[in-house]
């Protein structure tokens, strides 16, 4: 089990993000806008875990200058510049289509890798890219509704680029700094970005305190505003945030960005269980490729350090 620990938490952080989505849908429905929604998300992460160092290891808080630049990129890149991006590509476009969009990063950081620091990508493991891309495709349904827009496809590009940016960053930088402060100080810096653009003074506060409905898990059932919002930040942000740093410690930015596309495919298998909503046959013969990208991107892995 030791020998696959990275890709068992890149995919348990896919399972995080892909649970929690729904809470996001009822936070939204209850009057919050998306991009706000991140505000809180990054704010409440980088608090969180700013308070818990504090208490239990204060020097992995330390950080040099030259350090500053990177984790200041990171900050405004990979976590906002990623959800930015990714909101307004959805506004103008449906999600299916920004969602395969997005998860083309990993050919982008396959190229990165190839074209930039000259290094070998094995066959198998473009293979396994355009496998799982291709399955992808299938999940989402993609003709479903098939609508374009140019500054839609142009903003969803730039969040897969900035996806890109942020696996690659990571995994250089998680050799030598600790996990835990490099989450604190990406999230200071994303959260500081976004309150610059949404001031906090602004902010609707009556989101705490209002009762939000969880008509799609539990009809007729109510969740106090910060409860819904402490279990998103919890386990819809910590988690699977900590799960993806420490898991590209153990494998690449390029196999974790595959891993990574479960997400859609375990939205879809909750949303069928929790949800009772349909799949189709093409969805699951999705998930089954993507899952066979997957393993051609691991063998790809394997191959190349024997």
């Amino acid at each position: 089990m030791r020998k696959f620990t990275g890709e068992i938490l890149v995919i348990s952080s896919a399972f995080f993000f892909a649970t929690t989505g729904v809470l996001a849908k009822l936070i939204i429905a209850g009057g919050i806008s998306p991009v706000r929604l991140t505000q809180i998300r990054t704010t409440g992460v980088f608090l969180a875990l700013l308070l818990f160092l504090l208490i239990t290891n204060r020097q992995a808080l330390k950080v040099t200058k030259q350090e500053l630049p990177n984790l200041i990129l990171m900050g405004i890149i990979g976590i906002a510049g990623v959800q930015a991006f990714y909101f307004f590509a959805v506004t103008r476009m449906p999600v299916s289509i920004t969602l395969v969009i997005e998860f083309t990063a990993p050919i982008w950081i396959a190229i990165f890798i190839r074209f930039f620091r000259h290094q070998i990508v094995k066959p198998m493991m473009w293979w396994g890219i355009g496998t799982a891309l291709s399955g992808l495709f299938l999940v989402t349904e993609i003709w479903q509704g098939l609508k374009l827009d140019g500054l839609g496809v142009l903003a969803a590009f730039i969040d897969a680029l900035c996806l890109a940016y942020y696996f690659l960053r990571l995994e250089s930088t998680v050799k030598t700094r600790n996990g835990l402060s490099l989450l604190v100080y990406v999230f200071g810096f994303a959260a500081l970005t976004l309150a610059i653009i949404q001031p906090p003074w602004t902010f609707p506060t009556e989101i705490f305190t209002a009762q939000l409905s969880l008509e799609e898990l539990s009809p007729g059932k109510f969740i106090i505003g910060w409860q819904l919002i402490g279990i998103l930040i919890l386990f819809g942000s910590i988690a699977p945030y900590i799960f993806i740093t420490y898991g590209v410690k153990s494998i690449p930015a390029s196999q974790a960005s595959v891993i990574a596309m479960l997400e859609p495919v375990i939205a879809g298998g909750i949303a069928w269980i929790v949800l009772s909503e349909a799949l189709t046959p093409l969805q699951i013969i999705g998930g089954a490729t993507v899952l066979v990208g997957i393993y051609l991107t691991e063998r790809a892995r394997q191959e190349a350090h024997k």
